[in-house]
């Protein structure tokens, strides 16, 4: 499967089952949804649970990093969340903006919406909301946030440039983003990078770090930088469903890499170019 449409239909599809599942079911998996691992082995996922504003029933267990610790969220600040998921990023960042703060969580999945929403009711968080849509074309006004973060995203979306673009359109100038997602170093096994249910996973729709890298600042981000990074380890019962010895002694050799990456990046205060070149 290589069509871009189709991929986004399998990610909508395994993410509106993941919705219905508790955090445990999520994190026995390779990436939420599906038993795909016989232990119960949480590849990815950071430990929120320290952090102020958390709300163990909007945690799914499905990030790959902790953006929202590190996105220099300051009181009144305009956040939107790509991929909000059951709102954890989200009610996490509106304690660090505070009750003048506005938080925006964005989803195409309606059954992660629908709970996000059921969760911002039950806490009664005004100013947080959840929208539909897709984060390829987001559902805000130009220059309006302040601070994006995500959490496992970008990986599953295949026009990984255009969110770029929109990230960049989005965001404030002087605006900036912190975002985990998942990166390879050197070419994965044909198996895995092929296989749908693998893209699904988080794993077969990352992309080469330093292509990550790149995207961010060809579309006009300055200041990037590394703020978090750590391997991923996927367990062997979950490899030998898509390797033979061989190619498995050859992918765990060390010469590729799979690593969740927390990046930090601004948009330049000014453009340079005239009062429409930032929107």
């Amino acid at each position: 499967m290589n069509n871009a449409e189709q991929l986004k239909e399998l990610v909508k599809q395994k993410y509106s089952e993941i919705a219905l599942q508790s955090k445990e079911s999520n994190q026995s998996s390779c990436c939420g949804s599906g038993s795909c691992s016989t232990e119960v082995y949480n590849i990815m996922t950071d430990d929120y649970s320290n952090l102020e504003g958390y709300q163990p029933e909007a945690d799914l267990g499905l990030g790959c990093g902790l953006p929202t610790r590190f996105a220099r969220i300051k009181p009144g600040n305009t956040v939107i969340d790509l991929g909000s998921g059951a709102g954890n990023d989200c009610f996490i960042a509106r304690k660090e903006a505070g009750e003048d703060g506005r938080i925006i969580g964005i989803d195409f999945t309606p059954a992660m919406i629908e709970k996000a929403r059921q969760n911002a009711t039950k806490l009664g968080f005004s100013n947080v909301e959840f929208r539909l849509g897709d984060i390829e074309r987001m559902p805000v006004t130009a220059n309006m946030a302040d601070v994006i973060v995500s959490n496992c995203v970008l990986n599953l979306v295949p026009d990984k440039n255009n969110v770029f673009k929109e990230m960049f359109r989005v965001l404030k100038p002087g605006g900036h983003f912190s975002i985990s997602d998942v990166v390879l170093l050197g070419e994965l096994p044909e198996a895995l990078r092929k296989d749908a249910e693998m893209y699904a996973g988080c794993v077969s729709g990352a992309i080469q770090k330093s292509t990550y890298l790149q995207l961010i600042q060809e579309n006009g981000f300055e200041s990037i930088q590394i703020q978090k990074e750590k391997p991923i380890i996927i367990p062997d019962d979950i490899l030998n469903n898509y390797l033979d010895a061989e190619s498995l002694s050859e992918f765990k050799s060390g010469s590729i890499g799979i690593y969740s990456i927390t990046v930090y990046a601004e948009k330049p205060k000014t453009c340079g170019c005239g009062p429409t070149c930032c929107n």
